[in-house]
């Protein structure tokens, strides 16, 4: 398996290079908004150390990156008043991964609204922003 590369974009956002939509943040995981969702408050979980996909994570970190995903899921439902959340995670190209950094997807889901295709068009940042907050205020509620 390839080696971890840390100049992967997530990488970049983890050291505060790139911008972006932070949501939640620990000592082991940070949550950002997808810059191009999926669906309303399509979330990215990653883990703060250094980890190419599932297949070379510690399993502290794993443990940490999943219990974030759940946070997160309550979060977005109560947030965003979904009535369901896909959980996402691909390893190495074959397995769909393009970025990579080990990362989960939290998608909120709504009944009779079809999941977008990855079509790599950016959200505004506005309703990035936006979005973003209603989750904030969903953790701290």
């Amino acid at each position: 398996m390839p080696a971890y590369d840390p100049q992967n974009p997530f990488g970049k956002i983890l050291r505060g290079e790139w911008p972006s939509h932070r949501v939640y943040e620990d000592h082991a995981t940070l949550v950002i908004m997808d810059i191009m969702p999926r669906g309303e408050g399509h979330l990215l979980v990653l883990p703060k150390a250094p980890s190419r996909n599932i297949l070379d994570v510690s399993p502290e970190d794993l443990s940490a990156v999943m219990r974030v995903a759940q946070k997160m899921a309550h979060a977005v439902m109560k947030a965003l008043g979904a009535d369901g959340v896909t959980i996402q995670q691909f390893n190495e190209p074959a397995g769909g991964q393009v970025v990579f950094h080990l990362h989960v997807h939290v998608i909120p889901r709504f009944e009779g609204v079809a999941m977008k295709p990855h079509t790599g068009e950016r959200v505004a940042d506005e309703l990035l922003s936006a979005t973003a907050a209603k989750i904030r205020a969903a953790l701290d509620a």
